[in-house]
């Protein structure tokens, strides 16, 4: 047994969850769907970045309170679970969760206590939505490569971080592969940042720029926490750093892989500044960072702030849930943007649940009840059938570990086009007219055709389970005899959609 713990990025609450976001919580989904099933110990963290500028800035917009504001958005994401059948374990909110602020802290003053925090004067550009500084050359056209604004000018007195102390040892960990970058160009992103060198960072704003909104700077109340700093605090902080918590030696210290599934966006947060701070802190490193690119609409990267985006919640309600989740999985490739549109969502569902997977088990079900009365015969596997389900696990493993979701889904299809090429070759419909006109042997054969054919869908449902959990759920009725030792009749898995 492998002890895995698994964390997804956790979004800003200035607006409601988008497609975007739903890609990287589905993915977390199926590694810890995956991973339960392989017999593995998990543990899944999701949660909402509260304690941001521009979270009150969009309170301020909208009238309200910051603590109504961000409190009625991360319930939204909260609320995610149930539409796109999410399974985490932890759900953290940053601005209440009273592990948080202790940890924190607690983060905080282990820095200090090694010399890696210091006063100094920012003075630079700054652009709210990434809530991150940046310098002159860094903005093309003078605007925020990622938001496409114009930052703003800042001069402030703030605590900084010792990042350029450790260049070397973060090389040293990514090069080795003891911290693990997916894909490969990301790897070499984050490599070539280091080689160009890495500038100490500002790690506090004045409480006053906050708005008085945020985790105070320990012994300092002028200032409160930078919130990238407070926010990726909350893989370790929802595991009690600093407080003695058994969880965190069990998930952190003594855990097997630990995996933080991030955007390309906040790749130089996760990958350098993160890991930076836990080896001044004297903790583990995380073993994996697995990075996926953009969803995009009309070419436009999904973003709350920009107001491009698609509503997962109402997708789903529309459409359905596996239907949402099998188009960010079958159709999101490992690396490169790609362009959501509902036609490509209908298509693909009505394509491959509806006429793949929906028609492979009417057909198999429909077939053991016109030719057995509903009994599932048996007889000898076929031998392609056979290889194939055999094989098929262990190549959906192999692509999960490499964090290729559309690869993985590419492999449990082999189960599904092997099962019809068998449907085509036996053609059971001509055998039990061979066995009707007295054909023994063609009798035989129709029950290992019969009994093959089950025995794939069967398996396709258990390897479907992560991937789709109610569609597997649904096929394990389909395929379960029930007490008379009959299959239940044959009715509609799954049906086509109407964009």
């Amino acid at each position: 047994m492998t002890r895995i713990y698994l964390t997804t990025t956790i979004p800003y609450v200035n607006a409601a969850p988008h497609l975007g976001f739903a890609l990287e919580a589905v993915q977390a989904d199926v590694l810890a769907r995956h991973h339960r099933q392989r017999g593995d110990e998990v543990r899944l963290l999701t949660g909402t970045d509260d304690n941001s500028l521009k979270n009150v800035l969009a309170a301020e917009a909208a009238g309200v309170g910051v603590r109504e504001w961000v409190d009625r958005h991360a319930a939204a994401f909260a609320g995610l679970r149930e539409p796109l059948a999410l399974s985490y374990d932890d759900f953290l909110q940053t601005s209440s969760d009273p592990r948080h602020r202790a940890g924190v802290a607690w983060l905080w003053r282990a820095c200090a206590a090694v010399g890696d925090l210091y006063r100094g004067r920012y003075e630079g550009w700054y652009c709210v939505g990434c809530e991150s500084y940046y310098s002159a050359e860094e903005l093309p056209g003078g605007r925020c490569p990622e938001h496409g604004t114009a930052p703003s000018y800042l001069a402030e007195q703030n605590w900084f971080f010792r990042l350029s102390r450790y260049a070397d040892p973060l090389r040293d960990a990514i090069a080795s592969g003891r911290l693990r970058i997916e894909p490969e160009p990301r790897r070499n992103e984050v490599l070539a940042l280091v080689d160009q060198g890495l500038r100490d960072f500002s790690v506090s704003r004045t409480r006053e720029r906050a708005r008085g909104w945020g985790i105070p700077v320990p012994d300092d109340p002028g200032q409160v926490v930078y919130v990238w700093w407070d926010a990726l605090g909350n893989y370790l902080t929802s595991l009690g750093l600093g407080s003695g918590a058994e969880a965190y030696r069990c998930w952190w210290d003594a855990g097997d892989r630990r995996i933080h599934l991030v955007g390309k966006g906040v790749l130089r947060f996760h990958a350098v500044y993160w890991p930076a701070m836990l080896l001044s802190a004297g903790l583990p490193l995380p073993t994996d960072i697995l990075v996926h690119d953009y969803l995009t609409v009309g070419g436009q990267k999904i973003s709350k702030s920009a107001g491009v985006g698609a509503d997962p919640v109402e997708l789903a309600a529309r459409y359905g849930v596996d239907p949402v989740r099998w188009w960010l999985l079958r159709e999101v490739p490992r690396t490169g943007d790609v362009d959501f549109t509902v036609g490509r969502l209908v298509a693909r569902a009505n394509a491959d649940l509806a006429g793949g997977i929906g028609n492979l088990v009417h057909r198999v079900v429909t077939m053991v009840h016109r030719y057995r009365a509903g009994r599932t015969p048996t007889g000898p596997t076929a031998a392609a059938v056979a290889d194939t389900c055999r094989d098929a696990p262990e190549q959906i493993a192999t692509a999960l570990l490499g964090y290729d979701f559309r690869r993985a889904c590419a492999a449990l299809w082999t189960i599904v086009d092997e099962a019809n090429r068998h449907v085509e070759h036996a053609r059971p419909w001509e055998l039990a007219a061979a066995e009707r006109a007295g054909d023994r042997d063609a009798g035989h054969r129709l029950d290992a055709s019969l009994a093959t054919l089950v025995g794939a869908v069967r398996t396709l449902a258990r390897e479907l389970a992560p991937f789709l959990p109610g569609t597997a759920t649904a096929i394990v009725g389909q395929t379960t005899a029930g007490a008379d030792g009959r299959l239940p009749a044959s009715r509609p898995l799954i049906t086509r959609l109407v964009p």
